[in-house]
């Protein structure tokens, strides 16, 4: 393996065209992209608000790598947020991506690939019976949660602080990932009465369920605000809470679906909801979305129930085919590759990080790990703000970014070690997360 961070001469845009040829640094890609997009960034959580700095911007990716416009080169552990599992540019997604794209890109008709991809996530999820496509996790969630209203008959919906559902009015408040990292407490924009049914309770605390709730939602490993693991009983208690009150029990697993195992979160805590919300991983790094569950409560979807949902590009043949390549490729044996190799790197990271005099704990969850610069084991929204508000994430970012590993910009994600990760990969960051706890601990100050 090359050196992380090498120059120009390991990499770089392979067929640059005349635009890419004339902006060689990150600084003037940004301030390019300033001119155009808001704040130069199609999505805040890729903003180094919170971190300082200029982003960084990718011409390519290769594995567990990606390479900016100045020929950097970063071992990559945000892999965009967990959607791609098998590494960048994988060649049996980028052969399913072309096969398809030659056939054709989009038909606003029903395709073949749309339910060979439904018929692989019911096979795999206990309970899912039906699935309907979308194109991004916030669509599923609010899709979700209109079938939940819909089935029901109720307005109220129970979210947990600091569990990111997407960008939809009423699941904001409380919200983690970007929203967190902003210091947002919601957004601008967002009435008073889109929230007004939206009750935002503590994670790992099973609230009290009335019954004009309609649905409770709920990450069951929560990694948008770091990783946090379900408390023993929490989730199996909002199960009997849900079916006491009558209302549904909604998990959101557009992060952890068909990444801590194919069978996601069900697997992992043995409670099956009513409805899923899926997302990343099954598109294969396109945009994809899909809620599912059980065939009664699908039942209320347009065209044969009331409850209307509709996306010109719902299904569409190119994601349908990359996540379909995906889901086929891993098997139960590559999950738990991965699980042990990241439970492996989570404890080196955690030593390194001590052994240099850094305070921090390293939760891992299956292929899920977690950094919390905090002398205690962070088990909700209100412990993680205080691990962060010690500033020395944004520190150790510019640290690692610095010496080639590319960790997300903000401190409330995860780290996402995926198949393209060998142990060796996995060593050399551990290796240099040392290197920059050393530099933090002795006052150097790092900057791009």
């Amino acid at each position: 393996m090359g050196e992380p961070g090498a120059g120009p001469d390991n990499a770089g845009p392979d067929n640059a065209g005349p635009d890419e040829q004339t902006a060689d640094s990150n600084e003037a890609w940004f301030a390019r992209a300033r001119k155009v997009i808001p704040g130069g960034v199609d999505s805040p959580v890729r903003s180094f608000k919170s971190v300082g700095g200029t982003p960084y911007t990718v011409v390519r990716g290769e594995g567990p790598y990606v390479w900016d416009v100045e020929g950097r080169r970063y071992i990559d552990m945000v892999q965009s947020y967990g959607a791609v599992l098998l590494g960048h540019a994988h060649p049996v997604v980028s052969e399913a991506i072309d096969s398809a794209a030659r056939k054709g890109t989009t038909f606003g008709a029903p395709t073949e690939g749309e339910v060979r991809l439904a018929e692989k996530i019911c096979r795999e999820v206990t309970g899912c019976e039906q699935v309907r496509l979308v194109s991004s996790g916030t669509e599923a969630a609010m899709s979700a949660i209109r079938v939940a209203r819909g089935y029901t008959g109720r307005d109220r919906v129970v979210k947990f602080d600091g569990c990111y559902h997407g960008h939809c009015d009423a699941l904001l408040a409380g919200g983690g990932s970007g929203v967190a990292a902003l210091g947002l407490p919601g957004s601008a924009g967002v009435p008073a009465s889109a929230v007004a049914d939206t009750i935002v309770a503590p994670y790992n605390v099973v609230p009290e369920i009335d019954d004009q709730v309609a649905c409770v939602i709920v990450e069951v490993v929560a990694a948008n605000m770091g990783v946090v693991a379900p408390a023993g009983g929490f989730i199996e208690g909002l199960r009997r809470a849900c079916d006491e009150a009558g209302a549904l029990l909604i998990f959101d697993e557009v992060i952890t679906g068909f990444r801590l195992g194919a069978g996601g979160a069900t697997a992992l805590s043995g409670v099956s909801p009513d409805l899923w919300c899926f997302g990343k991983v099954i598109g294969g790094g396109l945009p994809v979305g899909a809620f599912g569950g059980r065939r009664e409560v699908l039942g209320v979807l347009a065209p044969d129930g009331p409850v209307y949902q509709a996306g010109t590009l719902s299904g569409n043949p190119l994601a349908t085919a990359a996540g379909l390549a995906v889901l086929e490729t891993v098997g139960p044996a590559d999950y738990e590759a991965l699980a042990a190799r990241a439970a492996r790197f989570a404890g080196g990271l955690g030593e390194a990080l001590s052994a240099a005099g850094l305070t921090a704990q390293v939760p891992v969850v299956g292929p899920l790990v977690g950094l919390f610069f905090s002398p205690h084991a962070v088990t909700d929204h209100a412990m993680a703000r205080t691990s962060v508000a010690n500033g020395m994430y944004a520190r150790f970012f510019g640290a690692m970014l610095e010496r080639g590993v590319a960790l997300a910009p903000g401190p409330y994600e995860a780290m996402f070690p995926g198949m393209a990760h060998s142990d060796d990969v996995l060593d050399a960051v551990v290796e240099i997360a040392a290197d920059a706890a050393r530099a933090i601990s002795s006052g150097v100050t790092v900057s791009r």
